[in-house]
């Protein structure tokens, strides 16, 4: 009964923040949706942890959006599908305990810049504003979103803001209840209400699917294997670390232990999924993993009510959900991003070796100046060399030989 009650919780929490992860990627938002009943159930049916939650992501969005862009969501799809046979690979050879080699202060600093990226991409929707195109490299885009101030929507910014404190207080005063679907359905129901001048999932996208599409295996050639293999790399490297990192903040919640390898395999299958219904990565969700475990979640029954509880709101709620407001969505993301990056953690940081603030500040920079696999590539390299340098190795007995 625990298991039924936490799945359904957990379902309450995971549907307004698929939604928003999908069309902060540039996808439409039944893609969200999909893959949280697809990959979702996978996942649990399959994973190395008894708790885990998967779905879609946060730290996916940069990514997502710029496949997408450069490559259309077909090529999005390939790069998935790519990125879960890369992730069984490395199931089968039992390279899950080799994430733990990823210097720490890499992943936070690309982590904080994930969160830096996601924060000003909701900007534009949590302001209201008119802005044609927003420009994917960072700097371009906050100056296009400084110029179009004059476009700011007062009642976009206070159902943005009016949901992000909803948020926090549901978070505080009623930590069980699943305080973000509570918060956007209150804020978007005053929306439909007083006919407030503000966009929803509808106005944008249209009517929301009720069906899961049939699954199709994408179409792919040697050039386009080429073309996407970094970015399915990628998306692998992710999905690796987030669930490895949310199977081990499980552990430490429920005192258990989690197999890293069946975990790797476990995503792989989900992402393969996911792709053929034509949805987006996938990974282990922290956040929701704990909320599982906080509303008395202990088997992978749990996650496969999600999944299903989802997949019911799909069929027969499509309707209500196309009326959620997007600055809701927006804010609800913003939060998301401020969580992601660990504030609690920010001056621990700065206490860190001068090398270790080095490596987490470059990783960061790097990451919303340049690019995520520039900034993993650097990171993770660099990060190496210096604990290999660190090692107090014993002088080696090998002398020159005499010619």
């Amino acid at each position: 009964m625990q298991d039924a009650i936490a799945g359904v919780t957990v379902a309450m929490v995971a549907l307004p923040l698929s939604l928003a992860i999908a069309i902060a990627s540039g996808a439409e938002p039944a893609k969200g949706l999909v893959t949280a009943i697809v990959a979702g159930f996978l996942i649990s049916l399959l994973g190395g942890s008894r708790v885990q939650i998967g779905g879609p992501t946060g730290a996916f969005i940069v990514v997502v959006f710029g496949v997408i862009a450069e490559h259309g969501y077909d090529g999005l799809v390939i790069a998935t599908f790519m990125a879960g046979l890369i992730l069984l690979l490395g199931g089968y050879f039992r390279a899950g305990n080799l994430i733990r080699l990823v210097p720490e202060p890499v992943i936070n600093g690309f982590t904080i810049g994930i969160a830096i990226i996601i924060a000003t991409s909701q900007l534009k929707d949590l302001l209201g504003l008119s802005l044609a195109e927003v420009p994917a490299e960072f700097l371009a885009k906050l100056d296009a979103l400084w110029s179009a101030r004059p476009t700011f929507s007062l009642a976009s910014g206070l159902i943005g803001l009016a949901t992000m404190v909803l948020i926090v207080l549901f978070r505080r005063a009623a930590p069980k209840l699943p305080g973000l679907i509570v918060a956007v359905a209150i804020t978007s129901a005053v929306v439909s209400v007083a006919g407030l001048p503000v966009e929803t999932i509808s106005s944008r996208f249209g009517a929301l699917s009720s069906t899961l599409p049939w699954p199709e295996l994408p179409k792919v050639s040697s050039a386009r294997i080429l073309e996407l293999l970094p970015s399915a790399l990628v998306i692998a490297f992710l999905a690796g670390v987030e669930s490895l990192l949310s199977a081990m903040v499980a552990d430490r919640m429920i005192s258990g232990r989690h197999r890293p390898n069946a975990e790797l395999l476990a995503q792989g299958a989900a992402n393969i999924g996911a792709s053929l219904f034509g949805g987006i990565p996938a990974t282990g969700a922290i956040a929701r993993t704990a909320t599982n475990i906080r509303a008395g979640g202990k088997t992978p029954v749990s996650g496969l009510i999600h999944a299903v509880t989802i997949l019911i709101v799909m069929a027969l709620a499509s309707g209500l959900v196309g009326y959620m407001a997007m600055p809701a969505l927006a804010g609800l993301l913003i939060l998301t991003a401020w969580n992601m990056s660990e504030p609690h953690k920010w001056r621990g940081y700065l206490t860190e070796r001068k090398s270790d603030i080095f490596l987490l500040f470059l990783t960061m920079i790097l990451t919303v100046l340049a690019d995520l696999t520039v900034a993993i590539g650097v990171g993770v390299i660099l990060g190496l060399a210096l604990r290999l340098q660190r090692r107090n190795l014993p002088e080696s007995d090998w002398s020159e030989p005499e010619r």
